[in-house]
């Protein structure tokens, strides 16, 4: 997805601060791991928002370098939005991805530059472009990158690939934003408000791996997987006549 910008970096004297965001259940295999490739990206600090994990996710997290925020209530938009919530006050550029080690984390430095430079505001690492090792996507999450990528673009140009959780955003457009949503369906939340509100983002293919242990929350379980599925239909259906209602002018007139 390309747009132009005419734009500074969020930090144009000093290097930026990069916050990253990994929401976590069950993770105890993979967060050293992925807490330590990330930390080894020039990133600022790492928030692990642990759901109420049954394991040593948040014991582990901490030795990795991490800080841990512990959100017990379900929903992986409750997560995402605790982190948020505890991300430092210099921040200018928040990272999210994945705790089960299947986001490269390598790539984060691609994600972030584009914002840096002036070049985009928001960065969505696709999963579906770029080398996927066998097995990393179950076909749900194929598909589900192909419809909700159709539905963007029919609605509002957006050329989107997927909807990764591996994605890049200026810190005070994500607070511009207004996200709202409290599940699974966060993800694709953003990538609408961002096509909304038609700010310059870019996409960069970054690939997928296999997860490092555990079950998938939603690709490893067909029941939630269901659940996903119906909650990011809704939410497309909901927001998208939200977001329509909104730029409609006052008198509900054109």
């Amino acid at each position: 997805m390309t747009h132009e910008i005419c734009g500074k970096p969020p930090a144009s004297r000093r290097a930026p601060v990069v916050s990253a965001i990994i929401p976590c259940l069950d993770e105890e295999a993979a967060i050293s791991q992925v807490v330590t490739a990330v930390l080894a990206q020039d990133v600022s600090e790492v928030i692990v928002v642990d759901g109420a994990s049954r394991d040593r996710t948040a014991e582990r997290a901490r030795a990795a370098g991490a800080r841990v925020v512990v959100e017990p209530r379900p929903g992986y938009g409750r997560a995402i939005q605790a982190g948020i919530a505890a991300v430092r006050d210099d921040a200018d550029i928040v990272v999210f991805l994945d705790g089960d080690g299947s986001d490269p984390a390598e790539f984060i430095p691609d994600l972030v530059s584009p914002i840096v430079a002036g070049q985009a505001m928001f960065v969505l690492g696709s999963r579906v472009r770029g080398v996927r090792e066998s097995g990393s996507l179950a076909p749900q999450q194929l598909l589900a990158a192909h419809v909700g990528g159709l539905l963007l673009r029919l609605v509002y140009g957006a050329s989107f690939t997927d909807l990764s959780p591996f994605r890049a955003i200026g810190r005070d457009e994500l607070r511009r934003l207004g996200m709202k949503e409290e599940t699974y369906a966060w993800n694709l939340e953003m990538l609408m408000r961002v096509a909304a509100a038609r700010l310059p983002a870019r996409e960069i293919a970054v690939g997928q791996r296999r997860r490092i242990g555990g079950v998938s929350k939603v690709s490893g379980n067909l029941i939630a997987g269901v659940k996903a599925a119906w909650s990011i239909s809704a939410t497309f259906v909901r927001l998208a006549l939200e977001l329509r209602h909104q730029r409609l002018p006052a008198d509900g007139s054109g």
